[in-house]
């Protein structure tokens, strides 16, 4: 199931997630071959406040905004989202960060 867009009247922020991957880069964009500012790594805790879907060569993926050392896009299935910080902090301890 892909999850749709977010709603600029939504909440301010969709939750938080844990970078669920060794090493990622954030891109600026959200696109593969979008300028980095910066890399997560595994157990990174973000703060998810946008999704959106991008389509490229004939398939669509889902891409997070993330807020945390660095402010950017990454694809939704490098992260694991949970509610709220307190349960994203908790998983991210038992990935023994």
């Amino acid at each position: 199931m892909i999850p749709p867009p977010t709603s600029p009247l939504s909440q301010a922020h969709i939750g938080y997630g844990v970078v669920n991957v060794s090493y990622t880069r954030v891109s600026l964009m959200p696109d593969e071959d979008s300028v980095s500012p910066g890399y997560l790594r595994r157990g990174s805790v973000i703060r998810i406040t946008e999704r959106r879907m991008q389509k490229n060569e004939e398939k669509s993926e889902s891409w997070v905004f993330v807020e945390g050392s660095f402010s950017g896009w990454l694809r939704e299935s490098l992260v694991d989202i949970y509610e709220n910080e307190a349960q994203a902090q908790t998983a991210s301890r038992s990935m023994g960060r």
